[in-house]
């Protein structure tokens, strides 16, 4: 086993307030729904429309049938990332293999209502080409974009490449997702390898890449997304059979057990929700709400769900299908 990140990397489990942090969520959940109105709060209005639209709160399982609007006329959609300021989903497009070199993949821009505004919103450059672009992720004006051989960065208001960092010197495999910590820093995935990669700077100011940290009990990794209120990455298991979800703390030399969700497996996007983890199961095409006392399928999809994002506006779901060319969206209750 190879490890790095300081010596005798160990696995341990998480503390936490565990089922008593679950009931409470519910509880704090029912207070909010029956307060009185803040009429001049739309923040409000879209947290009690979300909690009508779902009878059981987040206790209920949906499927296709409560589905609010799909996105379609995609070409191989496989991850989602919403953009708060500007109410806008990014859909990154394979257009192809998702290992080609084909320089023909891009990423659209829509409405928050799935409204197709620019179906190639962002495409790559000579410099940099976009082949089959993966997750996504946003820090400041910069979109950041897995791709076959590095991580793309756009400018999400114009849409022009703005920077390519380079990862072909550390072999990577297939890398996945992005997500960055509080210092701004994007760490990329490879589902292919125990891996996690930190894009670096160069003296010159062009961008590269190093290990952040090797560890077999990442899975390896798919997804990965960022959790603030731990100041921890947590990691999507992508192994066959591995339904156990990690966490890693920057500078930490052990990963954190976070949570379970046995009937899922071969896990693909990943995002909190509040003290939650909302996972894509390929193995049973199911969305998995994830903590420590437990996990189960709360959405069931029509196909295998890639990487998922969410609208935190209005607490919902994107979930992409490579093989369909599509993505639907699913209401999701407040947190």
């Amino acid at each position: 086993m190879s490890r790095r990140v300081g010596s005798d990397l160990r696995v341990r489990m998480g503390r936490g307030a565990g089922a008593g942090a679950l009931v409470a969520a519910f509880l704090l959940a029912g207070c909010a729904a029956s307060a009185a109105p803040d009429r001049a709060s739309p923040e409000r209005e879209a947290r009690e429309g979300a909690m009508a639209g779902i009878p059981g709160g987040w206790e209920a399982v949906q499927d296709s049938t409560h589905r609010v609007f799909a996105i379609e006329g995609l070409s191989g959609p496989e991850a989602v990332r919403y953009d708060p300021d500007q109410d806008v989903w990014f859909v990154s497009n394979w257009n192809g293999g998702g290992n080609e070199r084909n320089a023909e993949g891009f990423i659209s821009r829509v409405a928050a209502d799935g409204t197709m505004e620019s179906l190639r919103f962002m495409v790559g450059g000579s410099a940099g080409p976009l082949h089959a672009p993966r997750g996504m992720y946003i820090v400041g004006d910069t979109l950041w974009v897995a791709d076959v051989d590095g991580v793309h960065g756009f400018n999400r208001r114009s849409g022009a490449q703005v920077a390519f960092a380079d990862l072909r010197h550390l072999e990577p495999g297939f890398l996945n997702d992005v997500a960055a910590g509080d210092d701004g820093v994007p760490h990329v995935t490879d589902s292919s390898r125990p891996l996690l990669y930190r894009l670096t700077t160069r003296p010159d100011g062009s961008r590269s890449g190093e290990i952040a940290l090797e560890d077999e009990g990442m899975g390896p990794a798919n997804g990965v997304t960022w959790d603030a209120a731990n100041g921890s990455f947590v990691f999507a298991p992508w192994g066959q059979g591995v339904t156990t979800f990690r966490s890693w703390r920057p500078g930490d030399a052990e990963l954190v057990v976070v949570g379970e969700s046995p009937d899922g497996g071969r896990f693909d996007g990943i995002e909190m929700v509040g003290s939650r983890i909302l996972a894509a199961s390929q193995r049973d095409r199911a969305l998995h709400l994830v903590d420590r006392a437990g996990g189960r399928a709360i959405i069931l999809t029509p196909g295998a769900p890639a990487d998922i994002g969410i609208d935190t506006r209005r607490h919902r779901v994107a979930v992409p299908y490579i093989a369909l060319n599509r993505v639907d969206v699913w209401q999701l209750p407040p947190w």
